[in-house]
């Protein structure tokens, strides 16, 4: 009997009951076809790097992904004369080394993705973005299986319903995701830089190019300083990433959280939040659990958070599901008390909640 725990990257979670390996689509499709004409419950596991475990495991089947198909094909240009080239890429694929070798064939569009853990499939789930870019402004389409009726459709971009860390993947087991296709760019510059500290660490402006390869390597730099690159003599990679989400506030909300920054921290107490474009402003949860008084290494129990960066809660070694989730919980209801803001969590919990 596997123990999921060998599969995520938090090194949590119990035994499944049944456990499956799928190397191709057609393997994928027919297990996750199988369990579901036995009433049998489906997980579907790709990377890992962004699940948190029951300690009792998973009462059902886990199909793990590990497809490997990828293609290229040139696709013309598009509305600013650039080339376009459409890489197709299963669900099991490892999504950095894709991204190393998108950069190596010149191809920008997920530069600023370097270093992020997990498989393909994933990626449009969770709409994963890091440092200004995130895959929904590149994927053309997702082919995947609908286990409602039995059939394998193309989704377009439009309805997957990309928003923040968010798709119509996210909560809803209908859809499995067979493969991605995404639509970057031929060039050996970046995309127009949009992170502040990727700029700064760059010596750049906002809206500047800079070469693939520099726009990677710096990339993976700041995640390597935040232990956000996997790294088995690092315990402080030892997490599922970012835990939480950067809240979303209404102009409202933020002036109020301003004000109860002022008052715990005092009057000068600049709060860190960012226009949406939408008249919201995107607060830091990295900020808000620090000026809780949750700082880097803060953890009373087996779980900690890291000692590298606030949002990231770890499995240093020896602890449970619920000893993550205890502290989850109590960095949540601190944040809450202190600026009135609740956290949401950002992987996805199987056979557990907050």
């Amino acid at each position: 009997m596997s123990t999921l725990s060998e599969y995520t990257t938090l090194r949590l979670g119990g035994p499944a009951r049944e456990f499956r390996t799928a190397a191709t689509t057609e393997e994928l499709v027919a297990a996750v076809a199988a369990a579901d004409a036995a009433d049998e419950p489906v997980l579907v596991l790709g990377g890992g790097s962004n699940l948190v475990v029951s300690d009792a495991g998973f009462p059902g089947t886990v199909v793990l992904v590990d497809s490997q198909e990828v293609s290229f094909e040139e696709a013309g240009a598009d509305e600013t004369g650039e080339p376009v080239v459409l890489v197709r890429a299963d669900a099991g694929v490892e999504w950095d080394p894709l991204v190393e070798r998108a950069v190596a064939e010149g191809l920008s569009g997920v530069e600023f993705l370097s270093g992020v853990p997990g498989r393909v499939g994933s990626t449009p789930i969770q709409n994963v973005g890091a440092y200004g870019q995130d895959v929904g402004q590149t994927i053309r389409e997702v082919l995947v299986h609908d286990r409602r009726t039995g059939e394998r459709r193309r989704m377009t971009n439009a309805e997957c319903g990309f928003t923040y860390r968010d798709s119509v993947f996210k909560g809803d087991d209908r859809h499995v995701v067979c493969e991605v296709t995404f639509a970057l760019h031929r060039s050996k510059l970046s995309r127009p830089i949009a992170y502040p500290e990727v700029a700064r660490t760059l010596g750049a402006e906002a809206g500047d190019r800079v070469p693939l390869e520099r726009a990677r390597e710096t990339v993976l730099g700041l995640r390597r300083g935040k232990g956000m690159v996997l790294d088995p003599d690092d315990p402080d990679t030892r997490s599922a990433g970012s835990f939480f989400t950067n809240p979303v506030v209404t102009a409202e909300e933020f002036a109020a959280v301003r004000e109860r920054a002022a008052a715990r921290l005092g009057a000068d107490a600049e709060v860190p939040g960012h226009p949406d474009g939408l008249g919201n402003v995107k607060l830091s949860a990295a900020w808000l659990i620090d000026r809780a008084g949750f700082g880097k290494g803060y953890g009373a129990g087996p779980a900690r958070i890291s000692g590298k960066h606030t949002l990231a809660l770890t499995n240093p070694g020896g602890a449970t599901t619920e000893d993550l989730l205890d502290l989850a919980r109590e960095v949540r209801a601190g944040v809450e008390e202190a600026f009135g803001v609740r956290l949401v969590n950002e992987p996805v919990m199987v056979g557990v909640s907050l």
